[in-house]
């Protein structure tokens, strides 16, 4: 009964609304950092198209940038587990001057 209880005062209430759950469509991540923070642009590069734009911004401390790395090492390291290998074919460089510096 008491880890029971001890159980309830950890759990984390998420809301999800609807447009947040609906996501974005992201095939690039542009990735910059300060002393005390991460900043991950998405956006959403389509052939044939001079300009993109960034579709979304997350802002990470440090840590939680690391706690991502490691989440996604282990979601992709269960993935291939499961699926097989994924491929990372060779993509054409991106210019240096595309899209927004990162500044904290």
């Amino acid at each position: 009964m008491a880890d029971q209880n001890n159980q309830k005062q950890h759990q984390l209430n998420i809301e999800l609304d609807e447009e947040i759950a609906d996501g974005i469509y992201s095939n690039l991540a542009i990735i910059n950092h300060s002393v005390s923070e991460f900043v991950v642009d998405f956006v959403n590069i389509m052939p044939g198209r001079p300009k993109s734009k960034v579709k979304s911004r997350v802002i990470l401390t440090p840590q939680h940038a690391k706690r991502l790395l490691k989440a996604l090492h282990d979601n992709v390291s269960r993935f291939e587990a499961a699926h097989g290998e994924i491929k990372d074919y060779e993509q054409p460089p991106i210019p240096l001057n595309f899209g927004p510096t990162g500044q904290a």
